[in-house]
Order: structure tokens, then C-alpha cells, then sequence
């Protein structure tokens, strides 16, 4: 049998990696394979921007927040001789919010599978619970490395206990040396050693140790603390080594000096088993209970190690029987007594090792490997094949790949251009606010969705020109020049309302608090000029900005009260216009018609006011019944828009209308949960590839652009500013609806 494997993977530097390398191993080594190659094809997830050097049985990599990427997958395995495929779950690991990710990829496998959970959580979130129950049904079965955990999945995520299988974490068989040559090889000699080992990050609680060993090394000053592994990578990217620097100044503190040392090096596994070997006592000293597998610790019990550790999920089951110590969490005094005990106990400490030594012979690799392997072969021989897939509304591999080559073209130091002439920049023109507010909005959504560090860098710049223009009492202007002359004194209330949903958006989603609190100070700025908005597309675009807000700032009650302003704006409008033929807010549809019950679609979503939920839909089926006239989008033309009792235009039709429709149907589908939305958003969205009126794609594969409309007699091939943006806004909203169809389509 040979088996797919999906996990990070040697040489990235990995706790999941090294697992499923291990595991790799210790199958092949239960098999008569000569090459690891015979036995396995690893797809290895590869986080942004890094490449590794893989060993020959990696075939193919996974980028952790390229959606494409894991569609891709799933047909590689599919394609491939393997027979099974084993998926090492951890949230983190995979893209999307929470790694939802994977679940396009499992949900397109045509073999068997089994997944291992390497966290189960008790008190997961939404979306958390959502993918964990969403593999559940998925998975032929299902490891996990404790009773709590199958307890968890059982109770929680409501998964049938015969699809689970608790097989415990592997340890390493290695050559046994003596503790004394153990220490002489590390220079411990003549040292009572602590350990703690891992990839350090603040909720490993090494500070709990620190604060208990002065009364320790009183009476044993030769001791040492030995804190063995390098800052977790994640963390590093984010704060850099501001943990250790903290240990350090704690040590310094304590005046531990001698007695503390830090080895910041990501250890061989032979390295390690060494000073598990010299180690005395081995400390797990984590802050919290909810650790439903421990690597290290499972290590430490194979070693032979007296252990003493705080009583998270893991240590409770692993260090039962007199395998190991518990003390409280983050109590260290009650830590510096158990220490100071067994110090002075040799045979204490030597029961504490006979007992978990002799435990860690069942957990040797090898015999895990066989395990595992007993289960593949099970798996395989009763799985029975879905004679039909579940259809999915969104098929990623239509979509364009994520390219901004175009969006840069347009942009320079001052912000994007307002127009292209076919795909180069029409400098002629300048710059708007209406175009650089949506690019703003793009590049989140792309940082959101991808990480992607491009985006992050044109943020601001856009973000700049958004500043620029705001005049000091507020307001906006919409228009400058190549050479950075304002054209107008005020901008329409059009182009002030996507400017607040900009910065809404920013305040909701900023990438840092630097961008943040300078989108919020904008954002506040502007708040007086509320009031004053008349148009019903202002009021509409404001009110979805304001709603962004409010996510983030939620008790904020004069911002509500001026939300309910603008929505009155929008409900009266309807009130006044609508019949029971005639379900709108204006006696003509014209341009950016679905922003309008969108607006109260987002506004419901932060007030509750059913009386928006009722007039949002009802005109949302009207908009359909105007621009789903046939089996795809035709959105109503600019050529004399379509008035009350006349002809509705067939073109121009232009990129924003589509947007706009995408953008409502996935604002309803997370609010319905009803997958006809998905259904009609992709449908909208292939507008855009050529599912039109001409049945011409608007989008260009070869400037990764956008033309301009859809006119009688071809393609406008421009590629302005607004609708390539329209497009890239679109493209990761389906993204984004693709990530939650797996988790809401059945609820």
C-alpha cells in the first residue's frame, strides 16, 4: 500500500513536520519497501514565501494561503498510485480563517481518508467547530493521542465513536547512553540539569519555572536550567525574540545567571534525546489546561525522564500511574517544593523514570507506524466510495490565479490611476478617491486572504492618498491631477460613502494598530458630514462603512444612532417609491444597484432591525428578477438606465454592477446560511470570464487586468482603474464564500 500523506514537512522547522516525518518512517519501516519513495508521496504545506529542500517522497507542496493550490492537491493525489491518505490536522497550519482551507481539498479526494488531530479543543469556536465536524464526515477515521480527546470529539463535535481511534504520540528508539555521559558530551557535568524544550512562545510558562528555582538553588546551587529550543517562527515574525528577552531580564532579576541557560538552537532529535539523557528532571511547565497533545512531553516519558509538569489534558493521562508530578498552574512555590523533593530523593526520581521508561516502550515509533498501518488497511478495505460528491457551488479551478501585476501598473507613489488606455496607465486623467477608497478595500480583503506582502505594501500609499485628500473640516475632495493638483473642492456623496466604507473596512480588518488608529482618526474626521448625506447611494455606501466600524467598535452609540439615520434615508425611499410591482427605492435602476439593499443587509447584521432584513430582501429578489432575465448576469445597462414601466438596457453593462451583486449575495448568504446565495454569487461572478451577453470575458489573462464594459458591439478594452478593481474585490469575495460553503451549506 502506498499512502498520501498531507503535512508541514522536514526540512521546515515544524512540530507537525517532524511528527509526520516520523510517522512516515515508522510505517515504511513496518513495511518491505526499499525507498521511503515506495511507501509514501508527502504533499508538504509550505507557508508564504519559504522553499525547502525536500527529500525525494515530497511530490508535491501546498502555499498555506493559496486557495488554488489545495484543488490542485486534491487531483494530484487523486491522480497518483496512492491508495490512502493520512492528513495531519493543526488549525494553524493550513490558510484561511482557522485552516478552513483544507476542506476543499478533502472534500475533492477519491481515496480514503484518515485525519490525526493534533488539538482538540473544548471550546472551539464557530468556524472551528464547523471544520472539525465538516472533516468529521469526511474522514473514514479519525486519530487522536488521548481519551479526553476522543471524549471531546464525541461530546462536543458530535463524531461517532467507531470512526475514532486513539493511538498515542510516537517517541524516537534511540541508542541508550548513560545520564553521566549524557552530561560530560553537553558540558553538565557535575550539574543537577532541568530541562524544557519546545519552540518558545509566552504560553509555555518557562517564567513559572524561573520564579520557583531561588529557593532551589539555595540548597543546590550547583543546579541548572537548561530552556532548550528556538523562539517559535510565527511568533519570531510577529514580536521576534521579545519572550526570551523577557526570560532573560528575569533571570537577571533573580540573580539565576549560573544557573540558567538558553539554548535558542532548533535541536536534532538525537541532540534532544541526549539532553533528555542528562536531564535530572524535565519540566513542562504550560499555562493552561487545553493542551490535548504534547510532543515534547510524550518525548520526555520515551526518555525515561522524571517529569514534572502542570496538569494540562496531555500530563494528566500521560503522567498517571507515578510516571511523572503535577504541580498547580503558574504556582511556583508548589513547583519549587516538588523540585526541592525530589533533588533530595534519588529513589523518588529513579521511580519516577523506571515507571515512565517502561511506558515508553509501548510508545516506540515502530510499533505506533503498525498501528497506523492496521488502520489504513482497515480503512481501505471497508470504505465504501460516495457514489456522488457533494457538488460544490464554487469551483476555484475557473478562477484566474491571484496576480496584482495590473493593480501595480496602475498605482505610482501618489496612489492608483482613475484610467487605463487598453492595459498602460492613462496618466492624462490623474487620480480619484473613488477608485484608491476601493483599492484600499482590495488589498485588505488580498492581505485577509493571502498574506500577500504586495498588498500590504501598496495599503499605504492608498491609505496616504485617503488622507490627502481629506479637507480640514472632514470632508473629501474626489478628484487631483498626475501632478498632484486638486480638481475640486468636494468630492460627490457618492464618492465620500466609499470612502467611509474604506476606511470602515480598515478599521475592522487593519493589518497593524498603526494603520488602524490612522483609519480611525480619518474615519472620526468625517463623522459631522453624516447629517448632511441626501443621495441614497451615499447613505448607502456610508452605512456599509459604518457597519464595518461597529464590528470593531461595538458599544459606540452615537455611531449606531447615525447608522439608523441613514438607513431611515433608505427605508423611506423604498416606502415612498415601492408597489406591489415595483419593489425599489427609486422609479429607475441606474447605476450600482445592489450597494442598496446591501447597505441594509449590513446594517441588519449590527442592529437586528428586522424592518431592514424585510426591505433588503424584497427588493433583492426584484434586482434578480431584472438581472437574472436569463441562465446568467445581464446587469442593467447604462444606456438610459431602466425606468419604471420601460424596456430595461441590455449595455452598456459595467463591471461595478457585477461587484456590487457578488457582494450582496455573499452579505445574504451569511446571514441565511442558504447556499442558492453561493450559487448565484459564482454565477454573477462569471460575468467576468464570459458568462454574458456576448459571451466575451471581460477578464484579461495576459495584463491580469479588467476592460472596461460590456458595450452592443464588443468589449470596452480598457482596463480602468474601477473595473479591475471590481474584478479583484469580486474574485476575493468568492474566495472568501468558498472558505465558509464547507462550514454553513448544512446548517
Amino acid at each position: 500500500m502506498k499512502i498520501a500523506f498531507i503535512g508541514t514537512y522536514p526540512p521546515r522547522k515544524c512540530g507537525i513536520g517532524t511528527f509526520t516525518n516520523n510517522l512516515v518512517k515508522a510505517i515504511h519501516a513496518n513495511t518491505e519497501n526499499n525507498r521511503i519513495a515506495d511507501t509514501a508521496m508527502v504533499v508538504a504545506i509550505n507557508e508564504n514565501g519559504s522553499q525547502y529542500e525536500y527529500p525525494e517522497e515530497v511530490k508535491h507542496i501546498i502555499r498555506q494561503n493559496h486557495q488554488r493550490d489545495y484543488v490542485h492537491a486534491a487531483k494530484v493525489i487523486n491522480y497518483s498510485d496512492t491508495e490512502v491518505c493520512i492528513l495531519e490536522h493543526e488549525f494553524g497550519i493550513f490558510g484561511g480563517d482557522d485552516g478552513v482551507f483544507i476542506l476543499p481539498l478533502i472534500h475533492r479526494l477519491e481515496i480514503p481518508l484518515i485525519v490525526t488531530f493534533h488539538t482538540v479543543l473544548k471550546d472551539p469556536t464557530y468556524t472551528q467547530r464547523s471544520i472539525v465536524r465538516e472533516i468529521g464526515k469526511k474522514a473514514a477515521r479519525i486519530v487522536v493521542m488521548s481519551r479526553r480527546a476522543v471524549d471531546f470529539l464525541e461530546e462536543i463535535y458530535e463524531i461517532p465513536k467507531e470512526k475514532i481511534a486513539l493511538i498515542e504520540h510516537g517517541v524516537p528508539e534511540f541508542e541508550q547512553i548513560s545520564r553521566e555521559v549524557a552530561k560530560e558530551k553537553h558540558g553538565l557535568k557535575n550539574r543537577k540539569v532541568l530541562l524544557t524544550f519546545g519552540l518558545l512562545s509566552r504560553n509555555k510558562g518557562i517564567e513559572t519555572v524561573l520564579n520557583a528555582l531561588p529557593p532551589v538553588v539555595k540548597k543546590h546551587p550547583d543546579l541548572l536550567y537548561v530552556v532548550l529550543g528556538a523562539t517559535h517562527p510565527s511568533v519570531y515574525k510577529i514580536s521576534g525574540d521579545e519572550y526570551r528577552n523577557y526570560l532573560k531580564r528575569l533571570v537577571k532579576n533573580l540573580n539565576l545567571g549560573k544557573n540558567v541557560f538558553f539554548n535558542n538552537d532548533f535541536v536534532s532529535e538525537a541532540k534532544l534525546f541526549e539532553y533528555l539523557t542528562a536531564s535530572d528532571i524535565y519540566i513542562t511547565p504550560y499555562l493552561s489546561e487545553a493542551q490535548i497533545t504534547s510532543g515534547t512531553l510524550s518525548y520526555a516519558v520515551g526518555a525515561g525522564c522524571a517529569v514534572v509538569s502542570t496538569p494540562y489534558w496531555h500530563a494528566q493521562e500521560l503522567l498517571d500511574n507515578n510516571r511523572g508530578r503535577l504541580f498547580s498552574f503558574k504556582n511556583s512555590e508548589e513547583l519549587s517544593n516538588i523540585l526541592l523533593e525530589l533533588l533530595g530523593d534519588d529513589t523518588a526520581m529513579e521511580t519516577l523514570r523506571n515507571n515512565a521508561f517502561e511506558y515508553g516502550k509501548k510508545i516506540r515509533w515502530p510499533k505506533i507506524g503498525k498501528q497506523y498501518l492496521y488502520v489504513a488497511e482497515y480503512v481501505l478495505d471497508n470504505w465504501e466510495k460516495e457514489t456522488e460528491p457533494r457538488k460544490l457551488s464554487i469551483d476555484v479551478s475557473l478562477m484566474p490565479s491571484y496576480n496584482l501585476s495590473h493593480i501595480k501598473r496602475l498605482t505610482d507613489d501618489t496612489g492608483i490611476v482613475q484610467h487605463a488606455k487598453y492595459g498602460i496607465p492613462n496618466l492624462k486623467e490623474g487620480y480619484c478617491m473613488d477608485d484608491n477608497s476601493r483599492a484600499l478595500i482590495m488589498t485588505l480583503m488580498a492581505w485577509r486572504r493571502n498574506k500577500d506582502k504586495e498588498a500590504l505594501s501598496l495599503m499605504p500609499i492608498y491609505l496616504s492618498f485617503i488622507h490627502y485628500m481629506q479637507r480640514e473640516n472632514g470632508n473629501f475632495r474626489n478628484f487631483l491631477s498626475f501632478n498632484r493638483q486638486f480638481l475640486d473642492e468636494y468630492g460627490t456623496e457618492d464618492s465620500f460613502g466609499r470612502t467611509i466604507w474604506a476606511l470602515g473596512y480598515l478599521v475592522r480588518f487593519a493589518p497593524n494598530d498603526a494603520f488602524k488608529q490612522i483609519g480611525r482618526e480619518i474615519f472620526l474626521n468625517s463623522v459631522p458630514h453624516f447629517d448632511h448625506i441626501e443621495t441614497i447611494r451615499g447613505a448607502a455606501n456610508t452605512t456599509i462603512g459604518i457597519s464595518y466600524y461597529l464590528k470593531d467598535s461595538q458599544n459606540d452609540e452615537g455611531m449606531v444612532n447615525a447608522l439608523k439615520k441613514l438607513c431611515d434615508k433608505l427605508t423611506q425611499a423604498y416606502y415612498d417609491t415601492s408597489s406591489d410591482d415595483w419593489q425599489w427605492f427609486e422609479n429607475q435602476m441606474t447605476y450600482d444597484n445592489a450597494i442598496l439593499p446591501l447597505a441594509l443587509f449590513t446594517a441588519y447584521e449590527v442592529t437586528g432591525v428586522e424592518e431592514y432584513f424585510d426591505i433588503a430582501m424584497k427588493t433583492t429578489r426584484f434586482l434578480e428578477s431584472v438581472v437574472f432575465r436569463s441562465e446568467f448576469l445581464i446587469p442593467v445597462g447604462n444606456q438610459g438606465w431602466y425606468h419604471r414601466g420601460e424596456k430595461v438596457p441590455e449595455f452598456d453593462q459595467q463591471s461595478i454592477d457585477v461587484m456590487a451583486m457578488i457582494l450582496l449575495y455573499y452579505q445574504v448568504f451569511q446571514i441565511t446560511k442558504e447556499k442558492s446565495y453561493i450559487d448565484k454569487m459564482f454565477t454573477s461572478y462569471l460575468w467576468f470570464l464570459g458568462e454574458n451577453s456576448l459571451r466575451l470575458p471581460l477578464f484579461d489573462h495576459e495584463t491580469m487586468g479588467c476592460c472596461d464594459g460590456l458595450e452592443s458591439q464588443g468589449i470596452n478594452r480598457n482596463q480602468g482603474a474601477e473595473s479591475t478593481l471590481a474584478y479583484w474585490i469580486s474574485h476575493l469575495t468568492v474566495l472568501a464564500a468558498q472558505e465558509k460553503e464547507h462550514i454553513l451549506e448544512n446548517i
